[in-house]
């Protein structure tokens, strides 16, 4: 019987060794030209999350596997490959790529999916440019359309309910810097008040609503406010028109003391 200290001896070399002998094998692959043991070995790199690997020697076969009965899965597998390696821009174009291609192939619903959700995935912070936001809402869209009953339909709803909050906070953000900028260099207010009402138009049922709505209230007043004496009475109208739709859509609102406030002095300005 092997001694406690050669088993561990023995069990140590196979963990340091094993590793290597799979390096050696993908070393091989990579040389390879026979394209059946590249696909076996990409499969097997896959489940063992070789994600690198797998897409690495699938990129060098899809193309001789075009036409076969192999080109479907050798296609799809290198997308998901850089699906699971978190390369959502590669991945998105290769699943575009396979969905293109075989509109109703076997992957056909899985590939629309992931290419959305990977550009979902790789959205970036709302400060910055928003093109990866709208090509994963586009997608996800695209594939609700085509797959209304798949069982993914809740994930890619709330994936796009969160990716148009992203923009339309982008926008808010927009609107408020018009609106921190004041009367710099023109009214900046009316700016504040275009991009915020744009923005309600565009994600009607954003949770950010009520503070577009809010910003668009304060702007009326500091225009009003900063106006000439004769044109503020109108621009009060327009304060208070603006107070009472506030009012009415956020009754409850944590804003409506400001809001108040802003009615009682538009109040005196306006004459019954």
């Amino acid at each position: 019987m092997l001694s406690i200290r050669k088993y561990l001896y023995i069990i140590g070399l196979l963990v340091v060794l094993l590793p290597v002998a799979s390096c050696g094998e993908y070393q091989r692959m990579l040389k390879s030209t026979d394209y059946d043991a590249k696909l076996d070995f990409a499969r097997r790199a896959f489940e063992n999350k070789k994600y690198a690997q797998a897409a690495t020697v699938l990129t060098d076969i899809v193309t001789m596997f075009k036409g076969t009965s192999k080109a479907e899965e050798s296609l799809y597998l290198l997308a998901l490959s850089h699906y699971e390696n978190k390369d959502y821009e590669n991945s998105g174009a290769y699943f575009r790529t396979y969905y293109m291609r075989y509109p109703k192939g076997t992957y056909a619903e899985m590939a629309r999916f992931y290419t959305g959700y990977g550009y979902y995935l790789d959205s970036p912070e709302p400060q910055l440019d928003q093109s990866t936001t709208i090509k994963a809402i586009e997608e996800l869209q695209a594939f609700l359309d085509y797959f209304p009953k798949s069982d993914k339909v809740p994930q890619a709803q709330n994936a796009i309910f969160e990716l148009q909050d992203k923009l339309t906070l982008k926008e808010l953000q927009n609107a408020q810097l018009y609106y921190n900028l004041g009367p710099y260099m023109g009214n900046n207010y009316a700016s504040s008040i275009v991009v915020a009402k744009n923005a309600i138009k565009n994600y009607p049922y954003s949770k950010y609503k009520e503070d577009l709505e809010m910003l668009i209230l304060k702007s009326r007043y500091q225009e009003a406010a900063q106006s000439v004496e004769e044109k503020k009475a109108d621009r009060f109208r327009d304060v208070i028109d603006e107070y009472y739709s506030f009012i009415n859509n956020w009754p409850e609102s944590p804003n409506r003391k400001e809001a108040d406030n802003i009615l009682r002095i538009a109040q005196k300005y306006v004459k019954e």
